[in-house]
């Protein structure tokens, strides 16, 4: 494997975040929730659509979705991460992630009411296309960067990301606000920008999937098959994971802050289009500012944490997260959330990549098996998300409110704050006894 701090390689490894984060901007974030909340709403049903014969709420059947796919993850991830390390497989379950999300998502431009199941489909696999491919993303991190230059690496990665999503962003925007130029309609443009997202996507792809290195199994010979082999993998490191104190207490703190933080980054722009009525214009420009926030956000974060250290600064985050999502509950206007949007620009980047840094940290360094034990990170990220999304599309539908939602989310906040202050104050005693023992 290339030794660690390359900048070839690590710059290989942030251009899969200039490749993929342009499906969260796109069909997440801006251009595919108008153009869903559009073609689903009308004078006749309302917000009701038909879903393989049952009605739902036209949002909540989204969300649905999503956190289906996303439980699918969860079950799917342990396993496949585990044989990954096992087997040395690790960039081939990358690409395979990568080119199912890619073409779903290109799937996507033939999305209209008469292709409504088959389109919603694609909706769920690219999504578990994107997941996938993220996993095993995120556990090359501890393999191409040193301990004390995770942060920074990790940062970077967002950096990318977010510069690439705005990039398709703008280059999408020409279609949607201008389509009587390429002699399209507003509809053909929308589902334009979900074909150039899926191209853009996988073809960025091929940079990492070339350069960055294939991964080495976590073992010498093998006598198990690679499913029972991946089994005993996953346990033996969830063995050495209740083992690990700071990680223990990490772990749930990361699950209750990411059901708030995923969730929110997920229907933000729902709410926007569905409660203030707001055009799809206005909706990309506040994401394309969340995203250039971000990337101011993700460096000042990497900067603060050298010097105070990434429990503390992420505490103080997600207590920044908690009035935000309360505030939410009384946002009556685009101007108002506008001011939200900024800033939750300025700390999304930070909360994302600093968690992933800070899981990185915690974990045995110098070890060929780190996609299992990013396994379970991703796994608890995912189950967060299902558990945020099913609570959130669960409440709506109760209520009618996604107000009522956002208030509940607030909850999971509170919790991940409380534990995030109690891993502070564990990990300044583990600090104390190790300066006392040496």
């Amino acid at each position: 494997m290339d030794a660690k701090n390359n900048k070839k390689t690590i710059w290989a490894w942030a251009m899969f975040d200039w490749a993929n984060q342009s499906y969260n901007m796109v069909i997440i974030s801006t251009i595919f929730p108008a153009y869903y909340v559009a073609i689903t709403t009308n004078k006749h049903n309302g917000d009701m659509v038909t879903f393989f014969g049952h009605k739902y709420v036209n949002t909540v059947l989204s969300n649905y979705i999503l956190g289906l796919s996303y439980l699918i993850i969860v079950v799917m991830l342990p396993i496949l991460t585990s044989i990954a390390d096992y087997k040395g497989h690790k960039k081939l379950y990358m690409q395979l992630f990568t080119w199912l999300g890619s073409l779903a998502c290109a799937g996507l431009f033939f999305f209209t009411m008469k292709t409504f199941e088959f389109s919603m489909i694609c909706f769920g696999l690219a999504s578990i296309g994107y997941c996938g491919g993220f996993v095993f993303y995120n556990s090359y991190l501890p393999q191409i960067a040193t301990i004390d230059q995770q942060d920074a690496v990790s940062a970077k990665g967002f950096i990318y990301g977010f510069a690439g999503s705005v990039v398709v962003q703008v280059l999408c925007f020409v279609f949607v606000l201008s389509p009587a130029t390429f002699g399209i309609t507003d509809d053909v443009a929308a589902r334009l920008s979900f074909l150039v997202v899926g191209i853009w996507w996988i073809g960025f792809s091929l940079i990492p999937f070339y350069l960055l290195p294939k991964g080495q199994p976590n073992t010498g010979s093998h006598t198990d098959s690679v499913l029972t082999g991946g089994f005993k993998e996953l346990a033996k490191v969830w063995k050495k994971v209740k083992q690990l104190p700071l990680l223990k207490r990490f772990l749930p703190a990361f699950f209750f802050y990411s059901v708030g933080v995923q969730t929110i980054l997920l229907v933000a722009a729902n709410f926007g289009a569905k409660e203030l009525k707001m055009p799809e214009e206005s909706l990309i420009a506040i994401i394309l500012i969340i995203s250039l926030l971000a990337i101011i956000g993700a460096t000042i974060t990497a900067k603060m944490s050298a010097k105070y250290g990434n429990t503390k600064v992420l505490a103080v985050i997600v207590a920044i997260w908690c009035l935000i999502c309360a505030a939410v509950y009384f946002v009556a206007n685009a101007q108002q959330f506008y001011v939200a949007a900024v800033v939750v620009g300025l700390v999304m980047g930070g909360v994302q990549s600093l968690s992933r840094s800070t899981y990185s940290k915690f974990i045995p360094q110098n070890i060929p098996d780190t996609a299992s034990y990013f396994s379970f990170y991703d796994v608890t990220e995912k189950l967060s998300i299902v558990v945020g999304l099913f609570t959130f599309g669960f409440v709506e539908a109760m209520t009618h409110e996604m107000r009522d939602s956002a208030l509940v989310l607030d909850g999971f906040f509170v919790i991940g704050f409380l534990l995030l202050l109690s891993l502070v104050v564990l990990e300044t005693k583990v600090k104390s006894t190790e300066v006392v023992t040496a």
